[in-house]
């Protein structure tokens, strides 16, 4: 009599199943999205002390660079020079500023969670219209 059941202990023991099922399956995707989140807090701070220095640098070799270019050109074309040199820096500017535009518009944060949570749900939609 042990080995057999009633129907709601049957009842009782598949909502238990389906109840761990589904706590086990969120806990996997909660671990996910934490794990994505560490990552992207590591990527931005490491692009960010990059970016900085990067800027640093970059600034102080355009400002050696277009001395450089004006004193070479001093006695005959000196204002060409320098509108020229002012011309590619604001050019260079703004390309960068329009690439990082591209960039920060881009998804990525929980993109591998959000694309589990949307192959759980298409395969929970398959089992429910099969």
């Amino acid at each position: 009599m042990a080995d057999r059941q009633g129907p709601a202990e049957r009842l009782f023991d598949a909502t238990k199943r389906l109840i761990q099922s589904l706590l086990s399956t969120g806990e996997t995707r909660l671990r996910l999205a934490v794990v994505e989140l560490e990552e992207e807090r590591a990527r931005l701070f490491t692009l960010l002390l990059i970016s900085g220095i990067s800027l640093i640098l970059l600034m102080l070799g355009l400002v050696v660079l277009t001395l450089f270019v004006v004193v070479i050109f001093w006695e005959s074309y000196r204002l060409e020079a320098i509108g020229g040199c002012a011309a590619v820096l604001l050019l260079s500017g703004t390309g960068l500023a329009l690439w990082v535009r591209r960039q920060a518009r881009r998804r990525t944060l929980l993109k591998s969670t959000l694309k589990q949570l949307a192959t759980d749900r298409d395969l929970l939609e398959r089992e429910r219209d099969s």
